[in-house]
């Protein structure tokens, strides 16, 4: 088990949202605040990692024929809990998000690192790559709504810092509102993507120009 590596994988290399290309929908339709991020984020964290050590510890369990089928289950029980639980104590963060809670069930992140980590390794193992995995999608996702609010709003930590109301930066009447509709959305995720993959690909050019 190499954790440095699976860190690295998790934030850059093998970034679910920046690399992978999954979860692409709430990544487009919930970050408009920091907020709406880092809440997404926590909670695709806390139920990938819970859902990874649960298939990890039943994998020699589960019969291959119906594996998905009960990779969705147990998905579907931390995805409740956690539901419930942002209805009893985040209310805000709750009617936010609203429909994309229950979304998390099929999000491909998590049905992906079960499926290709989680059933062929340990519990130990499984538990870190969740974390980590959560993590490099939770970064990707504020990165998102840092861009989007300030471009599109003016403003910065909406929800989260300053009492909640976040600080303004640049004033209403000089923000871009199309950058917090679904166009500004496929903007940013293609910018951002464009400017990973080129820092990502940089060296190695480099290194081949050296040869």
């Amino acid at each position: 088990m190499n954790v440095k590596k699976q860190f690295i994988d998790g934030l850059i290399t093998q970034n679910p949202v920046l690399v992978q290309l999954l979860g692409m929908c709430p990544m487009l339709a919930i970050t408009t605040s920091m907020f709406n991020g880092l809440g997404m984020g926590l909670a695709v964290m806390v139920i990938l990692t819970c859902s990874n050590i649960v298939i990890s510890a039943l994998r020699k369990i589960i019969p291959s024929k119906v594996r998905i089928a009960c990779y969705i289950v147990v998905i579907a029980g931390f995805v409740t809990m956690v539901d419930l639980l942002l209805k009893a104590f985040v209310p805000a963060l709750s009617k936010s998000l609203g429909l994309f809670i229950p979304l998390i069930v099929v999000n491909c992140i998590i049905l992906g690192r079960a499926e290709g980590f989680a059933s062929k390794n340990g519990i130990a193992a499984s538990a870190l790559d969740g974390i980590f995995q959560g993590f490099g999608n939770m970064v990707a996702l504020t990165i998102m709504c840092i861009i989007r609010e300030f471009l599109g709003a003016g403003t910065f930590g909406a929800g989260v810092l300053n009492g909640g109301a976040g600080f303004q930066i640049l004033p209403e009447s000089v923000a871009a509102l199309g950058m917090i509709l679904p166009v500004g959305g496929f903007l940013t995720l293609g910018c951002v993507i464009a400017a990973v993959q080129y820092f990502m690909n940089k060296p190695k050019k480099t290194k081949e120009v050296a040869k």
